[in-house]
């Protein structure tokens, strides 16, 4: 027997969406009993939820859900892309300007990696950009030590398996020699843990500066280290096919500049590193 669909969205669903958390942070958040609904702490993320409901997370009230946003970020070498480093080194988001909202990234670039990194304040967005099955090519330049020549690149075009782990095969260019150094354009769509660093070093590179420079059809550009820009709402809507939304308006203290705004990073705090 068919049973019917309670009304409503997943509670994860419905905090996610008001950029309260990402969606598995939420699922965390009531199993930690920090999330209320009309007035009833619950243990379970197994909940849907409408408007007429009232849901409370850590005592503040989920509200009507944000204008799903996303924001170009150039990440510069020696931030790492969490919320909170055990080991105390600065982050991306201490870096972020003070009167951004609270976003998420979308996947990450690690310590010693730089470029483009996409910000959402929507957890639904989130997930869309990292599924797999999205298959957006991602971009990035690359310096190797060494002269490889194209013929040594060609495992990275068909595959390879390292470590009993298989790597997707991957689009190389080599673009010039420089010195005792290679560059090359990389392009892969899955973006496993440091998939560009193995796979080179698998082919005896060693790979010393890596630039991400698109993800599908986000263009890191001109844009500055530590810098933002922020999609207009048109924009985000035409790449996503999100549902017909009014257009956002830059906020305040953004210049405006095509389809994108753009806010300069906030001087450095005393007492934190540049």
């Amino acid at each position: 027997m068919t049973q019917n669909t309670p009304p409503g969205d997943r509670i994860a669903k419905v905090i996610a969406r008001a950029g309260l958390a990402s969606r598995r942070e939420a699922e965390q958040l009531i199993l930690q009993g920090r999330v209320s609904v009309n007035g009833k702490t619950i243990n379970s993320p197994a909940l849907n939820v409408t408007a007429s409901d009232k849901v409370v997370v850590n005592g503040k009230v989920v509200g009507t859900p944000d204008e799903p946003r996303i924001w170009l970020y150039h990440k510069p070498v020696g931030l790492v892309t969490t919320t909170k480093d055990e080991q105390g080194r600065p982050t991306i988001f201490d870096k972020l300007p003070e009167d951004m909202p609270r976003v998420m990234s979308v996947g990450r670039l690690d310590l010693n990696s730089e470029g483009l990194l996409l910000l959402t304040n929507d957890g639904g967005i989130k997930r869309k950009l990292e599924l797999p099955s999205t298959g957006w090519l991602r971009k990035y330049r690359v310096r190797v030590k060494g002269a490889p020549s194209d013929e040594k690149l060609e495992p990275l075009r068909k595959g390879l398996v390292i470590d009993e782990e298989r790597f997707q095969p991957m689009t190389v260019t080599l673009d010039r020699q420089q010195g005792a150094n290679a560059w090359l354009t990389v392009g892969l769509r899955e973006g496993k843990n440091r998939e560009i660093r193995r796979a080179m070093a698998d082919l005896g590179l060693t790979v010393n500066r890596l630039i991400r420079i698109s993800y599908g059809p986000f263009q890191l550009g001109q844009l500055k280290a530590g810098a933002v820009e922020e999609l207009r709402r048109k924009v985000v809507r035409d790449q996503l096919g999100l549902d017909t939304a009014p257009e956002l308006k830059p906020a305040k203290g953004l210049k405006q500049k095509g389809n994108t705004v753009r806010r300069k990073p906030r001087p450095a705090r005393p007492g934190k590193t540049p």
